[in-house]
Protein backbone atom coordinates (compact mmCIF):
# COMPACT_ATOMS: atom_id res chain seq x y z
CA UNK A 1 0.00 0.00 0.00
CA UNK A 2 0.94 3.59 -0.49
CA UNK A 3 0.82 6.23 1.83
CA UNK A 4 1.94 9.71 2.00
CA UNK A 5 4.18 10.66 5.56
CA UNK A 6 5.64 13.86 7.04
CA UNK A 7 9.41 14.51 6.87
CA UNK A 8 9.39 16.12 10.32
CA UNK A 9 7.04 14.09 12.17
CA UNK A 10 6.89 10.50 10.66
CA UNK A 11 2.69 10.59 10.45
CA UNK A 12 1.26 10.11 7.55
CA UNK A 13 -0.18 13.33 5.77
CA UNK A 14 -4.18 13.71 5.41
CA UNK A 15 -5.47 15.95 2.86
CA UNK A 16 -6.78 19.45 4.45
CA UNK A 17 -10.44 18.27 5.70
CA UNK A 18 -14.00 20.21 4.77
CA UNK A 19 -16.04 18.73 7.35
CA UNK A 20 -19.51 19.15 5.18
CA UNK A 21 -20.52 20.19 1.34
CA UNK A 22 -24.12 20.62 -0.03
CA UNK A 23 -23.92 19.18 -3.33
CA UNK A 24 -26.37 19.44 -6.69
CA UNK A 25 -25.80 17.40 -9.49
CA UNK A 26 -26.80 18.24 -12.70
CA UNK A 27 -24.41 16.11 -14.53
CA UNK A 28 -21.31 13.67 -13.89
CA UNK A 29 -19.01 15.61 -11.27
CA UNK A 30 -15.53 14.83 -10.72
CA UNK A 31 -14.37 15.71 -6.51
CA UNK A 32 -10.97 16.72 -5.79
CA UNK A 33 -9.23 16.96 -2.60
CA UNK A 34 -9.36 20.10 -0.53
CA UNK A 35 -5.57 20.46 -1.14
CA UNK A 36 -5.25 19.96 -4.97
CA UNK A 37 -6.87 22.91 -6.94
CA UNK A 38 -7.25 26.46 -7.48
CA UNK A 39 -10.53 27.14 -5.48
CA UNK A 40 -12.93 26.81 -8.65
CA UNK A 41 -13.03 22.76 -8.41
CA UNK A 42 -15.94 20.76 -6.63
CA UNK A 43 -13.87 19.56 -3.23
CA UNK A 44 -14.67 16.07 -1.23
CA UNK A 45 -16.01 17.02 1.94
CA UNK A 46 -16.16 13.75 4.96
CA UNK A 47 -19.95 14.71 5.00
CA UNK A 48 -21.85 15.50 1.65
CA UNK A 49 -25.50 15.41 1.47
CA UNK A 50 -26.07 15.34 -2.32
CA UNK A 51 -28.84 16.59 -4.89
CA UNK A 52 -29.08 14.69 -8.25
CA UNK A 53 -31.43 15.44 -11.22
CA UNK A 54 -31.81 13.90 -13.41
CA UNK A 55 -31.76 10.07 -12.92
CA UNK A 56 -28.44 8.35 -13.39
CA UNK A 57 -25.97 10.87 -13.08
CA UNK A 58 -22.53 9.79 -10.90
CA UNK A 59 -20.43 11.39 -8.39
CA UNK A 60 -16.78 10.70 -8.70
CA UNK A 61 -14.22 10.79 -5.96
CA UNK A 62 -10.90 12.13 -6.26
CA UNK A 63 -7.49 10.08 -6.89
CA UNK A 64 -7.18 7.14 -3.92
CA UNK A 65 -3.17 7.37 -4.47
CA UNK A 66 -3.35 11.19 -3.25
CA UNK A 67 -4.52 10.30 0.67
CA UNK A 68 -3.47 7.62 2.57
CA UNK A 69 -5.57 4.49 3.36
CA UNK A 70 -8.48 4.90 5.63
CA UNK A 71 -9.48 8.40 4.11
CA UNK A 72 -12.99 8.52 4.29
CA UNK A 73 -16.80 10.43 3.08
CA UNK A 74 -20.18 9.59 4.39
CA UNK A 75 -22.67 10.67 1.66
CA UNK A 76 -26.08 11.25 1.94
CA UNK A 77 -29.03 11.31 -0.60
CA UNK A 78 -31.44 13.50 -0.01
CA UNK A 79 -32.92 13.95 -2.99
CA UNK A 80 -35.39 12.23 -5.17
CA UNK A 81 -33.30 10.46 -7.34
CA UNK A 82 -30.24 7.44 -7.12
CA UNK A 83 -26.89 8.24 -8.26
CA UNK A 84 -23.70 5.96 -8.10
CA UNK A 85 -20.36 7.28 -6.38
CA UNK A 86 -17.62 6.08 -8.43
CA UNK A 87 -13.77 5.96 -7.97
CA UNK A 88 -11.45 8.17 -9.72
CA UNK A 89 -12.59 9.20 -13.65
CA UNK A 90 -15.78 7.17 -13.47
CA UNK A 91 -14.10 3.72 -13.68
CA UNK A 92 -15.43 1.74 -11.66
CA UNK A 93 -18.63 1.96 -8.68
CA UNK A 94 -18.02 1.95 -4.91
CA UNK A 95 -21.52 2.48 -4.24
CA UNK A 96 -25.09 3.42 -5.43
CA UNK A 97 -27.10 5.97 -2.97
CA UNK A 98 -30.95 5.43 -3.22
CA UNK A 99 -32.82 8.03 -2.80
CA UNK A 100 -33.08 9.07 0.86
CA UNK A 101 -29.99 6.69 1.74
CA UNK A 102 -26.69 7.38 3.33
CA UNK A 103 -23.61 5.25 2.56
CA UNK A 104 -20.09 5.65 4.15
CA UNK A 105 -16.89 4.72 1.91
CA UNK A 106 -13.13 4.78 2.44
CA UNK A 107 -9.60 3.90 0.77
CA UNK A 108 -8.85 0.56 1.58
CA UNK A 109 -6.23 0.35 -0.79
CA UNK A 110 -4.82 3.61 -2.32
CA UNK A 111 -1.91 1.97 -4.80
CA UNK A 112 -3.56 3.46 -8.38
CA UNK A 113 -6.08 6.62 -8.99
CA UNK A 114 -9.06 4.35 -8.24
CA UNK A 115 -7.90 2.47 -5.23
CA UNK A 116 -10.07 -0.01 -3.19
CA UNK A 117 -12.69 0.92 -1.63
CA UNK A 118 -14.81 -0.46 1.46
CA UNK A 119 -18.73 0.62 1.62
CA UNK A 120 -20.77 1.05 4.74
CA UNK A 121 -24.56 1.36 4.29
CA UNK A 122 -26.42 3.56 6.91
CA UNK A 123 -29.38 3.32 5.14
CA UNK A 124 -32.41 5.94 5.98
CA UNK A 125 -31.64 8.56 7.82
CA UNK A 126 -29.42 7.67 11.14
CA UNK A 127 -30.88 3.76 12.08
CA UNK A 128 -32.28 2.73 8.67
CA UNK A 129 -31.42 -0.15 7.08
CA UNK A 130 -30.08 -0.95 3.78
CA UNK A 131 -32.21 -3.11 2.35
CA UNK A 132 -30.11 -4.63 -0.65
CA UNK A 133 -27.55 -6.01 2.22
CA UNK A 134 -30.21 -7.58 3.55
CA UNK A 135 -31.75 -9.47 0.64
CA UNK A 136 -31.02 -13.22 0.71
CA UNK A 137 -32.69 -15.82 -1.15
CA UNK A 138 -36.25 -15.38 -1.92
CA UNK A 139 -36.21 -11.79 -1.27
CA UNK A 140 -35.62 -8.91 -2.92
CA UNK A 141 -34.58 -5.15 -2.09
CA UNK A 142 -37.17 -2.27 -3.82
CA UNK A 143 -36.28 1.22 -3.14
CA UNK A 144 -35.85 0.26 1.08
CA UNK A 145 -38.01 -2.63 1.95
CA UNK A 146 -37.30 -6.41 1.26
CA UNK A 147 -39.86 -7.75 -1.10
CA UNK A 148 -40.35 -11.70 -1.47
CA UNK A 149 -38.79 -13.24 -4.68
CA UNK A 150 -39.70 -16.15 -6.93
CA UNK A 151 -37.23 -16.61 -9.67
CA UNK A 152 -38.17 -18.48 -12.67
CA UNK A 153 -35.75 -20.84 -13.83
CA UNK A 154 -36.92 -23.33 -16.79
CA UNK A 155 -34.97 -26.51 -17.33
CA UNK A 156 -35.16 -29.21 -19.65
CA UNK A 157 -32.50 -31.54 -18.82
CA UNK A 158 -32.10 -33.63 -15.26
CA UNK A 159 -31.12 -31.11 -12.51
CA UNK A 160 -30.23 -31.56 -8.60
CA UNK A 161 -32.17 -29.09 -6.36
CA UNK A 162 -29.09 -26.65 -4.11
CA UNK A 163 -29.68 -24.47 -0.91
CA UNK A 164 -28.87 -21.77 -3.29
CA UNK A 165 -32.55 -22.99 -5.27
CA UNK A 166 -34.67 -21.74 -2.22
CA UNK A 167 -37.78 -20.22 -3.13
CA UNK A 168 -37.13 -20.02 -6.23
CA UNK A 169 -39.34 -21.42 -9.15
CA UNK A 170 -38.44 -23.93 -11.62
CA UNK A 171 -40.41 -24.81 -15.14
CA UNK A 172 -39.64 -28.26 -16.66
CA UNK A 173 -39.96 -27.62 -20.31
CA UNK A 174 -38.57 -31.44 -21.97
CA UNK A 175 -39.78 -34.67 -22.13
CA UNK A 176 -39.60 -37.23 -19.44
CA UNK A 177 -36.97 -36.17 -16.44
CA UNK A 178 -35.82 -36.43 -13.52
CA UNK A 179 -35.30 -33.90 -10.89
CA UNK A 180 -33.22 -35.06 -7.71
CA UNK A 181 -33.34 -33.10 -4.23
CA UNK A 182 -30.08 -32.35 -2.22
CA UNK A 183 -29.84 -34.18 0.90
CA UNK A 184 -32.41 -32.95 3.22
CA UNK A 185 -30.12 -32.39 6.31
CA UNK A 186 -28.02 -30.19 4.11
CA UNK A 187 -31.17 -28.42 3.30
CA UNK A 188 -32.49 -28.35 6.69
CA UNK A 189 -36.02 -27.70 7.43
CA UNK A 190 -38.30 -24.69 6.06
CA UNK A 191 -36.05 -25.13 2.92
CA UNK A 192 -38.65 -24.98 -0.10
CA UNK A 193 -39.11 -24.76 -4.09
CA UNK A 194 -42.12 -23.82 -6.22
CA UNK A 195 -42.01 -26.83 -9.44
CA UNK A 196 -43.98 -26.91 -12.53
CA UNK A 197 -43.89 -29.35 -15.30
CA UNK A 198 -44.76 -27.89 -18.59
CA UNK A 199 -43.22 -30.52 -20.57
CA UNK A 200 -44.61 -33.13 -22.81
CA UNK A 201 -43.30 -35.80 -20.40
CA UNK A 202 -43.50 -37.24 -17.15
CA UNK A 203 -41.14 -35.43 -14.57
CA UNK A 204 -40.09 -37.70 -11.44
CA UNK A 205 -39.06 -35.66 -8.46
CA UNK A 206 -36.60 -38.18 -5.81
CA UNK A 207 -35.19 -37.78 -3.18
CA UNK A 208 -31.38 -38.37 -2.04
CA UNK A 209 -30.03 -41.16 -0.06
CA UNK A 210 -32.78 -42.55 1.20
CA UNK A 211 -34.78 -39.30 1.61
CA UNK A 212 -38.45 -39.90 1.10
CA UNK A 213 -41.28 -37.35 -1.13
CA UNK A 214 -44.85 -37.85 0.39
CA UNK A 215 -43.49 -40.66 2.34
CA UNK A 216 -42.50 -42.18 -1.11
CA UNK A 217 -38.91 -42.88 -2.87
CA UNK A 218 -40.56 -40.39 -5.27
CA UNK A 219 -43.45 -38.81 -7.19
CA UNK A 220 -44.20 -38.36 -10.56
CA UNK A 221 -45.69 -35.03 -12.22
CA UNK A 222 -47.19 -35.19 -15.27
CA UNK A 223 -47.34 -32.54 -17.71
CA UNK A 224 -49.59 -29.22 -16.02
CA UNK A 225 -48.84 -30.58 -12.42
CA UNK A 226 -47.80 -28.24 -9.95
CA UNK A 227 -46.50 -28.09 -6.58
CA UNK A 228 -44.34 -26.23 -3.68
CA UNK A 229 -41.47 -28.41 -2.07
CA UNK A 230 -40.48 -28.07 1.37
CA UNK A 231 -38.24 -29.80 3.34
CA UNK A 232 -38.53 -30.80 7.23
CA UNK A 233 -34.70 -31.50 7.36
CA UNK A 234 -35.48 -35.42 7.43
CA UNK A 235 -37.94 -35.71 4.64
CA UNK A 236 -40.06 -33.38 1.92
CA UNK A 237 -43.67 -33.21 1.23
CA UNK A 238 -45.89 -31.15 -1.39
CA UNK A 239 -48.45 -28.42 -0.53
CA UNK A 240 -50.91 -27.84 -3.55
CA UNK A 241 -50.19 -31.43 -5.74
CA UNK A 242 -54.14 -31.90 -6.42
CA UNK A 243 -55.76 -34.34 -8.87
CA UNK A 244 -57.70 -33.80 -11.29
CA UNK A 245 -61.79 -34.97 -10.13
CA UNK A 246 -63.19 -34.50 -13.83
CA UNK A 247 -62.75 -37.31 -16.48
CA UNK A 248 -62.93 -35.70 -19.50
CA UNK A 249 -62.58 -38.13 -22.62
CA UNK A 250 -61.81 -36.65 -25.71
CA UNK A 251 -61.06 -38.37 -29.24
CA UNK A 252 -58.02 -38.05 -32.13
CA UNK A 253 -58.91 -39.17 -35.16
CA UNK A 254 -55.52 -39.12 -37.42
CA UNK A 255 -55.30 -39.82 -40.63
CA UNK A 256 -51.47 -42.22 -41.08
CA UNK A 257 -49.84 -43.41 -44.15
CA UNK A 258 -46.35 -44.86 -43.90
CA UNK A 259 -43.50 -44.06 -41.53
CA UNK A 260 -43.21 -42.68 -37.70
CA UNK A 261 -45.54 -40.03 -36.62
CA UNK A 262 -44.64 -38.05 -33.26
CA UNK A 263 -47.71 -36.96 -31.36
CA UNK A 264 -47.72 -33.25 -29.95
CA UNK A 265 -48.59 -32.29 -26.52
CA UNK A 266 -52.30 -31.47 -27.87
CA UNK A 267 -52.83 -34.65 -29.65
CA UNK A 268 -51.64 -37.19 -26.43
CA UNK A 269 -53.69 -35.83 -24.64
CA UNK A 270 -56.66 -37.41 -25.67
CA UNK A 271 -57.61 -40.82 -24.53
CA UNK A 272 -59.22 -42.53 -27.08
CA UNK A 273 -56.85 -42.41 -30.50
CA UNK A 274 -58.42 -44.01 -33.67
CA UNK A 275 -55.82 -43.91 -36.58
CA UNK A 276 -57.23 -44.04 -40.30
CA UNK A 277 -56.31 -43.91 -43.82
CA UNK A 278 -55.22 -46.57 -46.44
CA UNK A 279 -51.97 -47.79 -45.67
CA UNK A 280 -48.73 -48.15 -47.86
CA UNK A 281 -45.89 -49.41 -45.07
CA UNK A 282 -46.10 -50.25 -41.28
CA UNK A 283 -46.68 -47.14 -38.87
CA UNK A 284 -45.24 -46.14 -35.67
CA UNK A 285 -46.95 -43.78 -33.28
CA UNK A 286 -44.40 -42.06 -31.04
CA UNK A 287 -46.51 -41.02 -27.42
CA UNK A 288 -45.37 -38.79 -24.80
CA UNK A 289 -43.38 -40.55 -22.10
CA UNK A 290 -46.16 -39.80 -19.35
CA UNK A 291 -48.03 -42.27 -17.22
CA UNK A 292 -51.53 -42.69 -19.30
CA UNK A 293 -54.19 -44.82 -20.34
CA UNK A 294 -54.98 -44.99 -24.11
CA UNK A 295 -58.29 -46.74 -25.90
CA UNK A 296 -56.47 -47.54 -29.65
CA UNK A 297 -58.37 -48.12 -32.43
CA UNK A 298 -56.52 -49.40 -35.59
CA UNK A 299 -59.42 -48.19 -38.42
CA UNK A 300 -56.62 -48.31 -41.38
CA UNK A 301 -56.72 -50.60 -44.39
CA UNK A 302 -54.71 -52.94 -46.00
CA UNK A 303 -52.35 -55.57 -45.08
CA UNK A 304 -49.74 -53.13 -42.48
CA UNK A 305 -49.33 -52.67 -39.07
CA UNK A 306 -49.68 -49.47 -36.21
CA UNK A 307 -47.13 -49.44 -33.49
CA UNK A 308 -47.36 -47.65 -30.13
CA UNK A 309 -44.39 -46.90 -28.76
CA UNK A 310 -42.64 -44.39 -26.37
CA UNK A 311 -39.43 -44.10 -28.54
CA UNK A 312 -38.03 -46.97 -25.70
CA UNK A 313 -39.01 -49.84 -23.75
CA UNK A 314 -42.06 -52.28 -25.02
CA UNK A 315 -44.54 -51.49 -27.35
CA UNK A 316 -48.24 -52.30 -28.88
CA UNK A 317 -48.86 -53.70 -32.07
CA UNK A 318 -52.40 -53.49 -33.92
CA UNK A 319 -53.35 -54.77 -37.30
CA UNK A 320 -55.93 -53.22 -39.17
CA UNK A 321 -59.25 -53.47 -37.71
CA UNK A 322 -58.04 -54.36 -34.18
CA UNK A 323 -58.35 -52.35 -31.11
CA UNK A 324 -56.58 -52.64 -27.53
CA UNK A 325 -56.72 -50.64 -24.06
CA UNK A 326 -53.13 -49.66 -23.48
CA UNK A 327 -51.43 -48.84 -20.12
CA UNK A 328 -48.23 -46.53 -20.40
CA UNK A 329 -45.88 -46.50 -17.24
CA UNK A 330 -43.74 -43.38 -19.04
CA UNK A 331 -41.66 -45.77 -21.08
CA UNK A 332 -43.07 -49.10 -21.56
CA UNK A 333 -46.81 -49.92 -23.53
CA UNK A 334 -48.86 -52.73 -21.46
CA UNK A 335 -52.16 -54.72 -22.83
CA UNK A 336 -54.34 -53.83 -20.22
CA UNK A 337 -56.71 -56.55 -21.90
CA UNK A 338 -55.07 -59.89 -20.88
CA UNK A 339 -58.39 -61.20 -19.10
CA UNK A 340 -61.50 -60.87 -19.61
CA UNK A 341 -63.00 -61.04 -17.01
CA UNK A 342 -66.72 -61.26 -16.07
CA UNK A 343 -67.48 -62.54 -20.14
CA UNK A 344 -68.57 -65.74 -20.75
CA UNK A 345 -68.04 -66.06 -24.65
CA UNK A 346 -65.37 -64.03 -26.90
CA UNK A 347 -66.10 -61.98 -29.70
CA UNK A 348 -63.20 -61.10 -32.84
CA UNK A 349 -63.94 -59.08 -36.09
CA UNK A 350 -63.76 -61.23 -39.21
CA UNK A 351 -60.22 -59.98 -39.97
CA UNK A 352 -58.69 -61.51 -43.75
CA UNK A 353 -56.14 -63.16 -45.03
CA UNK A 354 -53.44 -60.55 -44.14
CA UNK A 355 -54.19 -59.82 -41.06
CA UNK A 356 -56.15 -62.54 -39.22
CA UNK A 357 -58.35 -61.51 -36.00
CA UNK A 358 -56.49 -63.59 -34.17
CA UNK A 359 -52.99 -63.70 -34.67
CA UNK A 360 -49.59 -63.66 -33.06
CA UNK A 361 -47.43 -60.63 -32.20
CA UNK A 362 -44.25 -61.49 -33.47
CA UNK A 363 -45.79 -63.12 -36.63
CA UNK A 364 -49.29 -60.76 -37.44
CA UNK A 365 -50.20 -62.65 -40.91
CA UNK A 366 -50.55 -66.03 -38.93
CA UNK A 367 -54.39 -67.05 -37.48
CA UNK A 368 -57.59 -67.98 -38.19
CA UNK A 369 -59.96 -65.51 -39.69
CA UNK A 370 -63.65 -65.64 -41.28
CA UNK A 371 -63.18 -65.03 -44.89
CA UNK A 372 -67.40 -66.05 -45.52
CA UNK A 373 -70.11 -66.40 -44.02
CA UNK A 374 -69.99 -70.59 -42.35
CA UNK A 375 -66.15 -70.43 -42.95
CA UNK A 376 -63.11 -70.71 -40.77
CA UNK A 377 -60.10 -69.81 -42.26
CA UNK A 378 -56.63 -70.49 -41.33
CA UNK A 379 -53.68 -67.77 -42.81
CA UNK A 380 -49.94 -69.13 -42.47
CA UNK A 381 -47.52 -65.89 -43.42
CA UNK A 382 -50.73 -64.31 -44.82
CA UNK A 383 -51.65 -67.41 -46.96
CA UNK A 384 -55.15 -69.25 -46.96
CA UNK A 385 -53.87 -72.67 -46.09
CA UNK A 386 -57.74 -74.32 -44.97
CA UNK A 387 -60.93 -73.44 -44.73
CA UNK A 388 -63.79 -75.16 -42.51
CA UNK A 389 -67.44 -75.20 -43.68
CA UNK A 390 -70.62 -76.60 -43.08
CA UNK A 391 -69.86 -78.80 -45.97
CA UNK A 392 -66.78 -80.07 -44.46
CA UNK A 393 -62.68 -79.45 -44.43
CA UNK A 394 -60.11 -77.90 -47.10
CA UNK A 395 -56.59 -77.72 -47.77
CA UNK A 396 -54.69 -75.57 -49.73
CA UNK A 397 -51.28 -78.01 -50.49
CA UNK A 398 -50.46 -80.42 -49.91
CA UNK A 399 -50.57 -83.01 -46.66
CA UNK A 400 -47.91 -85.11 -45.17
CA UNK A 401 -50.19 -87.78 -42.56
CA UNK A 402 -47.07 -89.10 -40.84
CA UNK A 403 -49.84 -91.53 -38.89
CA UNK A 404 -52.33 -92.55 -41.85
CA UNK A 405 -55.69 -91.54 -43.04
CA UNK A 406 -58.28 -93.84 -42.09
CA UNK A 407 -62.18 -94.26 -42.80
CA UNK A 408 -63.94 -92.42 -45.93
CA UNK A 409 -63.51 -92.68 -49.63
CA UNK A 410 -60.42 -90.96 -51.24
Amino acid sequence: MTTYNSPFTGNVIQPTDVSYASLTLTSDTQLFWPFDGNGTETYAARIMEVTASPAGLELWMPPANQASVGQDALIRNIGGEDFDVMDYDGLNVIATIVAGEAQYIYITDNVDEQGTWGVIAYGIGSSGADASTLAGYGLLAIGQTLNQSQPVTTFSSSYTALATDRANTYVWTGGAGTLTLTLASTLGDNWFMFLRNSGSGALTVAGSSGNTINASASIILQPTDSAIIVCSGTTFYTVGLGKSTQFAFTQLSKAVLTGTYTLTASEASNVIQKYTGALTGNVTIIIPSTVQVYYVLNETTNAYTVTISTGAGATAVLTTGTQATLVCDSVNLYNANTILAGSSSISLINGSVGAPSLNFSSETTTGVYRAASGEFNIAILGVLRSTVSASGLAIVGTGNFTGGVAGGTF
